[in-house]
């Protein structure tokens, strides 16, 4: 059975020194690697934006690099600070921590993926720290001994660890032995009024966002926009995203002579116009948590083809919401988009049910809530 967490609408009641019983807000402390362009620091974002600003109290640690998403939650009123642990020696990572997380005093730490899960679960126990949720975004538990035992280490001494689909909490589960005592789902979401409903333009042109990464397997995806394009010559595909692939991908792209057909967009910050002018979005990645594009993209109402990997199962609903299709299957992936090319009520009904999924069971308000409910949860229990 799924566990997940509902929220309650009760405030937190605490203990304040030299005074008698009384409300507070709760002090949240996020720790990323970076704050830079990418799904998760947009998530980061969200927290900052749709937290409850009576009950929390929500303070940012990145370890890394850092960029607009580090000056958009400070926008937002909420502190970010940068401690650049990879530029020192082990024992120093854990000191300067430990020292920063003494100096905040957060009731809870958050921590996101694994990098910040291993130290900052240690740091977290060394400094006090009364409540500590791990949130686990992808599917990779680590390539040697090494890392796994980290991650078990760094999950015992978490209070919870949380997966963001029901994919990666099974994985959770079977790689990394959690019990699901230990272990529950909440889904990521994103902003539906962000994203206005349009539905597909009508036009024959296709749409993918994302680092240009070896994950993403974008090669796959140019060569099904080869066939598509080459039974329907007048279609365009927009590839939005930039990284360390671009170049090969542009080869690629001059090797399958569409320099006609597929625009490289580099990085964009008017994603929702963008999606607005295709019909249909498409997704090749060899792996996947939730991915906040193919709910962005439903959410303006676009029809979705992606790879069955990961969350993806629990996004996009076959014969509904879009199709999904095997990993690397070329054949597969361009007779899908092609399909919704030249079936415009079809794509339209999936657009509409795709909208009303996305607002039913993704909401980033939703799932902010379902992430302060287990604070407090945690928090009163640790009082109890």
């Amino acid at each position: 059975m799924t566990q997940t967490f509902t929220p309650q609408p009760d405030l937190i009641t605490v203990s304040t020194e030299g005074a008698c019983s009384g409300t507070r807000r709760l002090r949240v402390c996020h720790v990323s690697l970076t704050l830079c362009t990418g799904g998760l620091e947009r998530l980061l974002v969200d927290f900052a934006r749709f937290h409850d600003r009576e009950r929390y109290d929500l303070h940012f640690v990145v370890l890394q690099e850092q960029g607009q998403p580090a000056d958009d939650i400070r926008n937002l009123g909420c502190d970010v600070s940068s401690l650049p642990l990879q530029q020192m020696e082990r024992r120093e990572r854990f000191r300067k921590m430990t020292a920063l997380l003494r100096t905040l005093e957060p009731d809870v730490l958050h921590t996101h993926n694994a990098f910040p899960h291993w130290y900052g679960s240690i740091a977290g126990k060394w400094s006090g720290v009364p409540v500590i949720v791990h949130s686990r975004h992808g599917r990779r538990f680590g390539q040697t001994w090494k890392e796994r035992l980290q991650f078990a280490i760094a999950s015992r001494l978490s209070d919870r660890v949380v997966a963001v689909s029901d994919d990666t909490m099974k994985m959770c589960r079977d790689v990394g032995h959690l019990t699901p005592q230990k272990v529950g789902r909440i889904w990521n979401g994103i902003d539906p009024q962000r994203f206005a409903f349009r539905g597909p333009s009508g036009r024959p042109v296709g749409i993918s966002v994302g680092r240009l990464s070896a994950e993403k397997d974008f090669p796959t995806l140019l060569r099904a926009v080869s066939i598509v394009h080459n039974a329907l010559p007048e279609f365009q595909f927009l590839l939005v995203g930039d990284g360390p692939e671009r170049t090969s991908l542009q080869a690629l792209s001059r090797e399958l002579e569409l320099e006609n057909c597929v625009q490289f967009l580099g990085e964009r910050r008017d994603v929702p116009e963008l999606l607005s002018h295709a019909s249909v979005y498409a997704g090749s990645s060899l792996t996947e948590g939730i991915s906040l594009t193919l709910l962005e993209a439903m959410a303006v109402g676009l029809p979705i083809v992606a790879t069955r990997v990961g969350g993806n199962p629990e996004i996009v609903v076959p014969g509904e919401t879009g199709e999904l299709v095997d990993v690397g299957d070329v054949d597969a992936l361009a007779r899908e988009i092609l399909a919704l090319c030249s079936n415009p009520w079809q794509a339209e009904q999936y657009g509409r049910q795709g909208r009303r999924r996305v607002e039913a069971h993704f909401s980033i308000q939703g799932m902010v809530r379902q992430y302060e409910t287990l604070y407090r949860e945690l928090y009163q229990a640790k009082r109890t």
